[in-house]
């Protein structure tokens, strides 16, 4: 059974990579029949909507707030504009015009997915001398079309071949896991990490919203463990949950929850919401500690409030979520405890069910199964994680569960781990043990015969998890992004069942990352050369001219400049158009502090640069409210030639003047491991732009910003 498990998952993947020519070059890869010539896009009038279908919205996806076909076309109409600069009109028909994209709905035999099921996520596309017509399976099929179309302009100077084709998902699920638990990732981030997502098909957010480090609570006595870095990210002013979280600067509000899942359903992204227990629970024993074991990371589900305080909580917050599935977490609980732990998921399970009335289901980590003793109900969801824990196949699907691949060959633990990668890597997507591109049927690395074939029906898909085990100020939140950003896009066409190589992948990619919609999470300047910024002070009025030729002119707010030189005291700043530049920049100026009184040096969105920090005066770089400091002071009364240089991974600060000739250091992050020891490692932080000053006194000139480290 096994050996005819393998011969069909390896042939069908051999089989899929076939006909390349029938196809266009987007990723994921579009199949296509190809007649010959190509549309100019520039030609386009307009988008016109079917009429009959412009309020339709499709049922069968994984949210409950489905954007209508109207609303789709109309963030299509603007991604026409952002990505290929044509400016059409938006209007609704019944029949398509000459020179316009005209989007319908419409049933085709084409619609199915790796199993052989309908999906409302696919779509028929046809080019011709008229121009586009999108037919999709749903408002959402629609939507999916609309990226093929940009990707295919803007890799074919606006143009794109005339033909036609059908396209379908192979698989439900497919995106990444985010722990935001462990470190907190402002609402902003996941609307913009939504777009990029979506650009590439993918269609799941799976946010991790509660846990503790990985920090080894039971090394710690009680009162220390009390202590312990753990955080709850959603913020009620309900009174059932009071004392729950108490980082309200660090937690999302009903309204900023809700916007984000609004925004992502607008691109074809659920957020899919995780409260973790009874299991990396120490947050909730904080609030409670007579519910906690010895390890108080864990819930002692035999205490009679134990179940009824998990259901306030999700009686609370059930109704902000607007999933059809919800995860409950689950994860690595007391293997002695599995009586009680399959009492809990059960409980939970119905609880929910009849809370939501129905309308959304249960998901939970792998962690025990039928042979471990439990009896979980076939309605909940396992998502797989590691093959020490279970064999998705035997355990799951044979047992008739349904379940998500997140099996940790894509594991990525952010900032440092003993075990796992800090990037995603191409090599795992393209090149798998087992000699063909990752497939989400994929769950076991090592075995190829313990996984399923690549039809079976109760794979539901692929979520790539990110984890932050060792705590906020291990990483940022733009590295969150820089784990996925290069590979994700083609880990997004396996997990959509493309056929792109990993040649084709790497001629297309850097144009299309470039034209992603909706979000700057490369922090990118627009500049004539790689001189982005650069202010003399040559001049004393309230505009500072930027001479780099770009425009970005600066306002003084109670500054004053003498001598070519910006003056800053009494809380004075000069305010730039610019926010932060991401990766790779060099920011240089001249700095001549006359007070060792701390201050702001450089602030924008992203980080903040400070001369000194609290109670010390060593030079800081903060990012999501973590300081990164130096063992270096600017030396006082005297200028210091500085250059801030963010290089890939790395953010560095050299200096040279009188008291160092020159000198280079490294801003790093210190890591607890365990409870045990600490690791140094690197922290990539984004130039701050938006102030200069504002509590700094001194003076300061020859600001020069470069696109190049």
């Amino acid at each position: 059974m096994k050996l005819a498990r393998l011969l069909f998952y390896t042939t069908s993947a051999s089989t899929f990579l076939g006909g390349h020519a029938a196809r266009l070059l987007t990723v994921p890869t579009t199949p296509f029949t190809k007649t010959g010539g190509d549309y100019d896009l520039s030609k386009l009038s307009c988008v016109v909507v079917d009429s009959r279908y412009a309020d339709s919205v499709d049922n069968n996806g994984q949210t409950l707030i489905p954007p209508t076909l109207l609303q789709f076309a109309e963030t299509f109409r603007g991604d026409l504009n952002s990505a290929l600069g044509l400016n059409v009109t938006l209007a609704q028909g019944t029949k398509r015009k000459q020179d316009t994209i005209f989007i319908t709905l419409k049933n085709e035999t084409g619609f199915q997915d790796a199993a052989g099921r309908f999906t409302s996520e696919a779509y028929a596309l046809t080019v011709d001398d008229q121009g586009v017509v999108i037919s999709g399976a749903s408002p959402l099929g629609s939507w999916w079309a609309t990226r093929s179309i940009i990707q295919a302009g803007i890799s074919g100077d606006s143009s794109i071949a005339k033909g036609s084709g059908v396209d379908a998902p192979g698989w439900g699920t497919r995106g990444v896991m985010l722990d935001a638990g462990r470190k907190y990732h402002p609402p902003e981030f996941l609307i913009e990490m939504c777009s990029y997502l979506s650009f590439f098909k993918q269609n799941t957010f799976h946010v991790h919203l509660s846990d503790n480090l990985y920090n080894n609570v039971d090394r710690y006595s009680t009162e220390r463990s009390m202590e312990l870095y753990a955080a709850f990210r959603l913020w009620s002013d309900d009174s059932a949950v009071a004392g729950l979280n108490r980082r309200a600067n660090e937690s999302y509000t009903r309204e900023q929850f809700d916007n984000v899942q609004t925004q992502c359903a607008q691109r074809g992204v659920t957020i899919i919401p995780e409260i973790e227990a009874p299991g990396h629970a120490l947050v909730i024993v904080q609030w409670k500690p007579e519910l906690g074991l010895d390890d108080l990371s864990m819930l002692n589900i035999s205490h009679p409030e134990t179940i009824p305080t998990m259901k306030t909580i999700w009686r609370t917050f059930l109704p902000w979520f607007h999933s059809k599935t919800v995860h409950i977490g689950a994860d690595e609980y007391d293997s002695s405890l599995v009586s009680d732990y399959t009492r809990f998921v059960n409980e939970m399970n119905t609880f929910i069910q009849q809370e939501s009335s129905g309308r959304q289901k249960m998901r939970i980590w792998g962690t025990f199964t039928p042979k471990n003793g439990a009896n979980i109900s076939k309605s909940v969801t396992y998502q797989h994680w590691d093959v020490s824990a279970d064999e998705p196949y035997y355990d799951y699907i044979e047992n008739g569960y349904n379940v998500l691949n997140s099996d940790d060959y894509m594991y990525l633990v952010s900032g440092w781990s003993g075990s796992f990668p800090q990037e995603l890597a191409l090599s795992k997507i393209f090149q798998d043990p087992y000699g063909a591109p990752f497939s989400p049927a994929m769950f076991d690395s090592s075995k190829a015969g313990d996984n399923p074939a690549r039809d079976n029906p109760r794979i539901l898909g692929h979520a790539a998890a990110l984890w932050n085990d060792y705590g906020p100020n291990s990483t940022t939140v733009l590295q969150t992004y820089y784990s996925w950003r290069n590979a994700l896009p083609a880990l997004a066409d396996k997990q959509w069942g493309g056929d792109i190589t990993e040649a084709e992948y790497a001629s297309v990619f850097d144009q299309l990352q470039a034209a992603v919609p909706a979000q700057n999470l490369d922090r990118r300047i627009p500049s004539t050369s790689d001189t982005i910024l650069h202010y003399t002070f040559n001049e004393s009025s309230d505009t500072v001219t930027d001479i780099s030729g770009n425009g970005y002119d600066g306002k003084l707010n109670g500054c004053t400049i003498s001598d070519s030189a910006l003056h800053l005291s009494n809380g004075c700043y000069l305010e730039t158009p610019l926010g932060s530049k991401g990766r790779d920049y060099t920011l240089s100026f001249k700095i001549k502090p006359t007070s060792g009184i701390p201050g702001t040096l450089f602030s924008g969105p992203d980080s903040t640069l400070v001369n000194g920090n609290g109670t010390i005066s060593n030079v800081t770089l903060i990012s999501g409210g973590n300081p990164y400091s130096l063992n270096y002071t600017l030396p006082l009364n005297v200028w210091t030639d500085i250059s801030l240089i963010g290089g890939g991974n790395t953010t560095l600060l050299r200096v040279s003047g009188s008291y160092f000739k020159f000198r280079t250091m490294e801003f790093l992050a210190k890591i607890g491991v365990n409870g045990e020891s600490f690791v140094w490692a690197p922290i990539a932080i984004e130039a701050p732009l938006a102030r200069i000053g504002e509590g700094f006194t001194g003076l300061i000139k020859d600001i020069v910003l470069k696109g190049s480290a």
